[in-house]
């Protein structure tokens, strides 16, 4: 399966950052390219620093950014800051993050996304990590499985679902 990306709200999204052709910008999650080739099509002198945690979505961005004015750097946007400082950049003239998980990452089963096929419970957005969902959800003890789902799902039934895990 190809890792590409069709990009929601393009034109609002290039509209909102106002693009300077000599700016410096930053595209927090590269994807499959969408937005990040869009954005480096419209500089001259300037450049984009495109991020992504995903050694496939670093693959599929560097085809869609060939001869393009960017640079992409595989970590999570969290580190955005120590990326850029890392490239010598300490000013930006605008960001774009895109969040959420792609289609590539849900369709392809050996991801571990899926509900579809019966697959190992991966959902690791850079399998180089150590735990899988399958290790927390089978190694965690039932408050920190409540904890997580409470705090990073916002669910009012991370409880009841932590207990039946």
């Amino acid at each position: 399966m190809e890792f590409s990306h069709i990009p929601v709200l393009l034109n609002e999204c290039l509209e909102g950052l106002a693009i300077d052709p000599t700016g410096i910008y930053l595209d927090g999650t590269a994807g499959g390219g969408g937005h990040s080739s869009q954005i480096a099509r419209r500089l001259t002198t300037g450049r984009l620093v495109s991020l992504d945690q995903d050694p496939d979505a670093i693959e599929a961005a560097g085809k869609a950014l060939e001869g393009l004015p960017a640079t992409l750097v595989q970590t999570n946007f969290c580190n955005a800051r120590s990326a850029l400082y890392g490239l010598g950049i300490e000013k930006i003239n605008g960001a774009l993050l895109d969040l959420g998980v792609s289609s590539y990452q849900l369709d392809e089963a050996s991801r571990g996304f899926t509900y579809r096929e019966d697959v190992p419970l991966d959902m690791r957005m850079d399998q180089r990590q150590s735990r899988t969902a399958e290790d927390i959800v089978n190694g965690y003890e039932e408050k920190e499985l409540y904890r997580i789902i409470r705090d990073y799902g916002e669910d009012k039934f991370a409880k009841n679902i932590a207990k039946h895990i």
